[in-house]
């Protein structure tokens, strides 16, 4: 097959969304399928476009073997709704105008991935330009999600939105829930049962290993220490806020240190938050390279999983979860729901109620008291995703099946 991917979030820029995309280019190149890549020029999260990008419009390279063509957006450090908009606008009319530019011949399928939700009218309009069929791709269900969150609250945006998210669940030819919570929701919007397909969240366990840096851990100051670690992300949904106040609670045990890695539109608030906190078992990291992410995950000794109490997080199933079992490495999560039958049923990881800084502080106690129990629930972990199939290549050949299944005997969309 000849797939066009469009995905508002690439590599070099780091999180759960790059990741998923990249790997599943990958291992579709892999199994013998053409891939290309529509993004964005590489500005997330922080909103500042690297510099070798800027003023261009279109850009054409290769990234590790797969072929991306970058747009221009109109990203901004601060964000508010307008800027938002604009960033999410300008993606959606930019990739447009760029897909014009596509070689000439047939794409058999236009992947979309969202959010951002705008992302999914681009690939509705681009499909049917290119008379191809359209999969639409849903990790987190918008507006949903941005209304809980508090993100959008104007009912004629949020009326908005839905329209634009229904009509891309009617139009696609196919859709992709990444958990089984977003499947019941999508179930209960009496979307027909034979366009939904589930190809849930994983890891790559050959890049997500344990690997034990020492120059790095001195570098850091963790050695000979315990260390609690979030990397992501450092946005609304994660209430880092509640982190910092179990961090607090524990200042009165040397050992125990506390590390945020990543960037995100919450991180200068968080500092501040910790500076008036007066935490000092705390410390703020830049943004990494993704290579350099299990380093960091290796030398922690619990990695933080964590999410606001909303109930539309009982569908959720965090990428976190299973890179930290991929190098071994024991999870901490305070998530409902589904993430937490997962990680109950792995014996991966001690789970608390969201948002509690008590329970936090608990389970950071008793796995600081008895590391060894940090070890196996760790290796417990690592041997779950094998024995489930939360691999990224197990996860491409769901996929593959899901297009093709789609694809036997249906003719192509009129122009």
């Amino acid at each position: 097959m000849n797939i066009l991917y469009i995905t508002q979030y690439f590599p070099p820029e780091i999180g759960a969304t790059q990741s998923r995309a990249y790997e599943m280019a990958k291992n579709l190149i892999k199994l013998g399928h053409r891939v290309t890549i529509m993004t964005e020029v590489p500005n997330h999260p922080s909103g500042v476009i690297s510099p070798a990008y800027r003023g261009r419009f279109r850009v054409r390279e290769t990234y590790d073997g797969i072929p991306v063509i970058r747009s221009w957006v109109d990203a901004h450090p601060e964000k508010t709704f307008n800027t938002r908009m604009r960033f999410y606008l300008s993606f959606l009319a930019t990739t447009i105008i760029n897909s014009l530019f596509l070689e000439t011949g047939r794409f058999d399928v236009v992947y979309a991935t969202s959010p951002p939700l705008f992302v999914g009218l681009a690939g509705l309009v681009i499909a049917r330009m290119r008379r191809a069929f359209l999969f639409f791709e849903v990790r987190d269900l918008w507006p949903e999600s941005a209304v809980d969150l508090g993100q959008l609250g104007n009912r004629r945006n949020i009326s908005y939105a839905h329209a634009i998210a229904d009509l891309c669940y009617r139009q696609a030819r196919g859709i992709v829930a990444v958990t089984e919570g977003i499947l019941e929701r999508l179930q209960q919007k009496g979307i027909p049962q034979e366009k939904l397909f589930l190809v849930k969240n994983g890891t790559n366990p050959d890049f997500f290993r344990y690997i034990c840096d020492l120059e790095l851990e001195k570098k850091l100051g963790w050695a000979q220490r315990f260390v609690v670690l979030y990397a992501g992300i450092h946005g609304i949904a994660q209430g880092l806020e509640k982190i910092i106040d179990a961090a607090s609670l524990l200042s009165d045990e040397p050992s125990i240190h506390f590390a945020f890695i990543g960037d995100g539109p919450r991180k200068k608030q968080l500092i501040e938050y910790a500076y008036m906190k007066g935490v000092k078992n705390l410390q703020f990291l830049p943004e990494v390279p993704s290579d350099e992410v299990p380093k960091y995950i290796s030398l922690a000794s619990l990695c933080l999983v964590p999410l606001k109490k909303i109930e539309l997080f009982k569908g959720a199933l965090p990428c976190k979860i299973f890179d930290s079992w991929g190098c071994g490495r024991p999870v901490l999560l305070s998530v409902d729901g589904e993430a937490r039958r997962v990680v109950e049923e792995a014996k991966g990881g001690i789970c608390v109620e969201p948002e509690n800084p008590v329970e936090i502080a608990n389970a950071v106690r008793i796995v600081f008291s008895n590391q060894r129990i940090g070890c196996e629930l760790g290796e417990n972990g690592r041997r779950y995703i094998f024995e489930k199939g939360y691999i990224r290549q197990a996860q491409a050949e769901e996929l593959v099946r899901a297009i093709e299944k789609t694809l036997k005997g249906n003719t192509l969309p009129s122009p």
